[in-house]
């Protein structure tokens, strides 16, 4: 069974680890409306996609 020699230092381990962090997804500006937006993605609150209207608004 594999097992560590010499204890690994706070150092080693924390350059091991700094890449682990998460990237907040990048936002963009819709166009339309100005709410903030994922890119390449529909507007949520307008339901617009390259000016075109991908999402209808269902009004009860």
């Amino acid at each position: 069974m594999a097992v560590p020699k010499r204890k690994t230092s706070t150092s080693k381990r924390n350059m091991r680890r700094a890449h682990d962090f998460i990237v907040p997804a990048g936002m963009s500006v819709c166009p339309e409306c100005g709410e903030m937006t994922r890119p390449h993605h529909a507007c949520p609150h307008c339901g617009t996609y390259k000016g075109r209207e991908v999402k209808t608004s269902s009004e009860d």
